[in-house]
């Protein structure tokens, strides 16, 4: 059995903030005990409101940001805190605006070629290869960053991060700041790639249309927490958690036989600092019951290898999602593992 491009297992990471009286710290929990594994050639759509810790996670399995615990493993090995060349260049990342990761001083060719000349590896014909690989000419390379579209400098961005043949790209919402049409090219070079070099993806976005497009297995996070993952045709055709569903729902349709019913969350989400007690949903879940607030769920199986951290999961069709009255939700007497197993 072929080891996983990517593992992380208990991945957290926690900042300490002072407290506004400028007395002692406090413990900011940005990412908390994450696992997850890509298979060689796969993409994990990693998707979550703005604040959970999705951009964190990526930094921090990348080497931008040390862990405050867990492990990452690049196929089947460990990778240590103090990374190894071959460690370094076997994980790279693209960012959301390739303008602000691409310096302006430097030509295309330049900026291309750095990574190489870092690692001793560089020749003029390997860079030309990499602007060939992303649909752009070698004659690219003479120009400056400014000279480019949105979409042509992000394509300068994944040539550079191909530069070192890594096996993992993460992608923090690569195509989040381009228009529609760009962002289906830029997602149609990914996929060639991915076949081509066999390279396996972390997806990082908040737009699940993109998501559900590239994506083989999709994962949901939530202050800091997955609360559900699995294949993508199960996360998306029958979201388990209440707050999948209540993405799911939020999403516009221009297909009649797409439109579900809206499901409103209340409020925003909560503080990091002060983390709802046992569910850290809770405060905004249509489904919350009195256990909720004393016992946090685990990541547990529903169906193979779809999964979802809630006391009252239920795999439900798109066509089928509503927001619960109040009368409907769930009364501490059928919190049992009995009744919802």
């Amino acid at each position: 059995m072929r080891a996983a491009a990517l593992e992380v297992a208990g991945l957290s990471k926690e900042f300490h903030v002072r407290n506004s009286s400028g007395w002692g710290r406090r413990a900011l929990r940005a990412v908390d005990d994450v696992s997850f594994a890509i298979p060689p050639g796969r993409t994990l759509g990693l998707v979550g409101e703005s604040g959970c810790g999705k951009s964190t996670l990526g930094r921090m399995i990348v080497g931008l940001i040390p862990p405050t615990g867990g492990t990452i493993r690049l196929g089947g090995e460990t990778v240590r805190a103090s990374r190894s060349a071959a460690e370094r260049r076997g994980i790279q990342m693209v960012f959301q605006d390739p303008y602000a990761s691409l310096d302006p001083r430097m030509t295309i060719h330049e900026v291309v070629a750095e990574p190489l000349r870092i690692n001793g590896l560089y020749s003029a014909g390997k860079v030309d290869r990499l602007l060939t690989q992303v649909g752009l000419s070698p004659d690219a390379g003479q120009r400056r960053p400014a000279q480019f579209s949105g979409g042509q400098r992000q394509r300068i961005a994944i040539a550079r991060a191909l530069a070192l043949d890594p096996r993992v790209l993460i992608l923090d919402e690569a195509v989040s700041a381009l228009d529609v049409s760009i962002q289906a090219q830029i997602v149609n070079l990914l996929r060639r790639l991915q076949r081509d070099l066999g390279l396996s993806y972390l997806f990082i976005s908040h737009d699940l249309s993109v998501v559900r497009h590239i994506s083989d297995e999709v994962a949901v996070m939530y202050l800091g927490r997955i609360v559900e993952s699995g294949p993508r045709a199960a996360v998306f055709g029958a979201p388990a958690h209440p707050y999948t569903q209540a993405l799911l729902s939020a999403v516009p349709s221009v297909h009649r036989r797409d439109r579900t019913s809206r499901i409103v969350l209340e409020g925003d989400l909560p503080n990091p600092l002060d983390r709802p007690e046992g569910c850290v949903f809770r405060s905004r879940c249509f489904k919350a019951a009195p256990r909720c607030a004393t016992e946090a769920p685990a990541l547990a199986a529903l169906d193979g290898d779809h999964r979802a951290a809630c006391h009252f999961a239920e795999p439900t069709p798109r066509d089928r999602l509503a927001r619960l009255a109040p009368a409907d939700r769930p009364e501490e007497k059928t919190a049992s593992k009995e009744d919802h197993p």
